[in-house]
């Protein structure tokens, strides 16, 4: 049964209805969230301490390891604590900072991947000036729209669904406290709030996923003018990672964020808002490691032994 004794705060039903499925969730989430914290700190170390690592690439990929260990720290907690027990309960103050910083990191990923898609681009494109372009300059100020924009998405969004009438019962059918679970949990006139999500929405996932479309159609244009079998493993290899990591990120947010409004729409956008929040950082780390020989070969200077001989 869920705990009602917080009448100032929220309850977050998340997977209440199928109690069977918590505790397996719960080792799930665990897990995720231990792996998450390994291979993003791990990323982290390797970029910070191997000189091999220090080109814009990975500044990037730094970037989106921090953002993930941030990302999933800010509902894992919160997310086991009511897996485990019959307590779902969050305060209206934890529902409010759960949702300013949930909101911003999940826009600053948003932009950081288009970011890392324009590297790419340049990268396979403009070789020769790739240096020039994409210089350390201009990777800070890159890094620094991504998360900037992240900041002001929340500050815009976040104060008008605060504001919203809740409902008495003030039961959110989600795990964490998102926009569009709260829109639902309101009593009044939602439409200011569902034109803005819309809005946002579309500037903000559309947009970027576009840019990102666009970059890899110019990259398979450039690609398939090459004859050379090996330059086309190189360039598959460049981009092939970051193309991974889009398409399981932006997947998820479709699947959450424009989703239509009806019963079943909302009970699958639950598993794909857990993906999103919980399976997405963890999986990053691996498929940069995993189909990365600079990665893997810094991995092994680490620890002292010839990186060159563990991959070939």
């Amino acid at each position: 049964m869920v705990n009602q004794s917080s009448p100032t705060g929220f309850l977050l039903l998340g997977f209440s209805e199928h109690p069977h499925l918590e505790k397996i969730l719960f080792v799930v989430v665990l897990c995720s969230y231990l792996l998450t914290i390994l291979g993003n700190t791990l990323i982290l170390l390797l970029s910070t301490l191997d000189p091999r690592l220090h080109s814009p690439m990975y500044f990037f990929l730094s970037n989106l390891s921090f953002l993930d260990l941030c990302f999933t720290t800010t509902c894992v907690p919160q997310m086991l604590f009511n897996l485990w027990g019959p307590t779902k309960t969050i305060s209206f103050l934890g529902c409010s900072v759960q949702l300013f910083i949930f909101l911003s990191l999940g826009t600053t990923e948003c932009i950081l991947l288009t970011v890392m898609a324009f590297d790419r681009y340049v990268a396979v494109c403009q070789p020769l000036h790739y240096a020039t372009i994409i210089h350390p300059r201009l990777c800070w100020k890159l890094a620094a729209v991504a998360w900037i924009m992240g900041l002001i998405q929340s500050i815009v969004q976040t104060p008008p669904t605060l504001r919203l009438p809740f409902c008495p019962h003030r039961q959110i059918d989600d795990f964490l406290c998102e926009v569009p679970s709260l829109i639902q949990l309101s009593c009044g006139d939602t439409t200011f709030n569902e034109i803005q999500l819309a809005v946002s929405s579309v500037i903000l996932v559309v947009v970027p996923l576009s840019l990102i479309l666009v970059s890899y159609g110019a990259i398979a244009r450039a690609v398939l003018r090459i004859n050379s079998t090996e330059a086309w493993k190189k360039a598959f290899g460049t981009c092939s990672s970051h193309l991974i990591v889009v398409t399981l990120f932006y997947s998820s947010v479709i699947a959450v964020y424009l989703q239509p409004k009806n019963p079943y729409a909302q009970e699958r956008g639950k598993f794909f808002g857990l993906f999103y929040a919980v399976g997405t950082p963890t999986l990053n780390p691996l498929i940069y490691t995993l189909r990365n020989k600079e990665v893997k070969r810094a991995f092994w200077r680490l620890w002292g032994k010839d990186g060159e001989s563990k991959n070939t």
